[in-house]
């Protein structure tokens, strides 16, 4: 089956070439990434519940998650939440199906409740934090669109962009969060889930710009708070060195004053307790990553349906394919690749699919070219293994 798919030679300084880089992650507890969290595992759910009922998966998008900040009153050894966050679980759902009625929308308040617990264990369900749940009908047209066919027919005019492989000051941001809720926390209980990592290289200096939000029950004091910062810093300070050889300078919730004694204390381990807001598509891209330095897609990933809608898919599949070639070819400095639909085509089958290469010096461009080439149409062909990873929940979107 021919396909449209285009590889070039880019002429470009490579990443890792470049002064100067900046790279983000804003963690799960982020109100942004909570948001995109509570939006996939609806749009999970909700793929699940449609194949028990109905033996398939059904028109759904619920993207459109908002998260509402609450008011706290942190203290030492203590603290407590006066107003409650409030999350708001928007979207659309095909909620009848030949004569079948499907329960959305308390299936959606089960799915996001369970995220929570899974994931942000320091906000409790019944007291910290409000669910609602107002899931619409979707298009009639769209809808259409879903189900013409035998393959899927995607959803929209739109594109994905996807870059290979993550340079060292990529992997020390994304690592770090990672590292922080998933390791870290477990020896030091007094870190919250909101985090964000904020990196920049200068040249073969990285500087590391934590915000950390601490739980005040797990201090005891400020003294404690300070402690805990310092061996936070000493940890991350270990783990950049598994990543490069560069310099590397952290520093840890620079906005703390000793002296009046405002710190980043909270009571549940996010700023959605008090005062930030958050939306779907708002925070990290589907890579887990904020990237200037490279081209990047402003289409938010988490809650769109994994069927037809190439908002998603195609921001998926792009950094898969990037990944692939980036692992497999031989020769490649940089790779970036671009994929573009046509509403009501087959998703297997782009108005484009692009990949655009850094080639290292010397090597052979035509093979770059042949191989790469291969690769893209193979991921092109397997597209509905890739809609069945993410409705497994086997694949991130933030």
């Amino acid at each position: 089956m021919a396909r449209n798919i285009r590889i070039e030679k880019l002429t470009q300084t490579p990443i890792e070439k470049q002064e100067i880089e900046i790279v983000e992650r804003k963690g799960v507890g982020h109100p942004d990434s909570m948001a995109d969290g509570f939006a996939e595992a609806v749009s999970r759910a909700l793929c699940n519940e449609y194949i028990k009922k109905c033996g398939t998966v059904l028109h759904h998008n619920t993207d459109q998650v908002e998260v509402v900040a609450g008011r706290s009153h942190p203290e030492y050894r203590g603290g407590e939440l006066i107003s409650p966050i409030y999350v708001l679980l928007v979207g659309r759902a095909t909620k009848e199906f030949q004569d079948k009625k499907i329960p959305t929308d308390t299936t959606a308040v089960k799915a996001a409740k369970q995220y929570l617990r899974s994931t942000l264990p320091d906000i409790d369900p019944e007291h910290d934090i409000i669910i609602d749940c107002k899931l619409g009908v979707g298009s009639t047209d769209l809808q259409s669109v879903f189900r013409r066919g035998k393959a899927p027919m995607a959803n929209d005019t739109s594109f994905g962009v996807g870059h290979a492989p993550f340079s060292e000051t990529e992997q020390i941001v994304y690592n770090t969060e990672r590292q922080m809720v998933l390791n870290f926390k477990k020896e030091m209980p007094a870190i919250g889930t909101d985090i964000k990592v904020m990196g920049m290289r200068n040249v073969d200096k990285i500087t590391l710009t934590v915000a950390c939000a601490m739980i005040g029950k797990h201090l005891d004091d400020q003294d404690h708070y300070f402690s805990v910062k310092d061996e936070l810093r000493d940890k991350i300070s270990d783990l950049t060195a598994r990543y490069t050889e560069r310099e590397v300078e952290v520093f840890i919730n620079t906005g703390d004053d000793a002296d009046t004694g405002c710190v980043y204390l909270t009571v549940t381990g996010t700023s959605a307790e008090m005062g930030d807001d958050g939306s779907v598509g708002r925070g990290n891209r589907c890579n887990g990553l904020i990237t200037p330095n490279r081209p990047m897609s402003m289409e938010a990933t988490s809650g769109k349906n994994p069927i037809n809608h190439v908002g998603k898919l195609y921001n998926i599949l792009s950094n898969k394919m990037a990944i692939d070639i980036a692992k497999k070819v031989a020769g490649i400095e940089d790779v970036y690749i671009r994929i573009l639909s046509q509403i009501g085509h087959p998703i297997d089958q782009p108005l484009m699919a692009s990949a655009q290469i850094i080639p290292e010096t010397g090597a052979n461009m035509n093979e770059i070219k042949s191989e790469s080439e291969a690769i893209i149409n193979q991921w092109l062909e397997d597209i509905t293994k890739l809609t069945e990873m993410i409705a497994r929940g086997e694949l991130e979107t933030f």
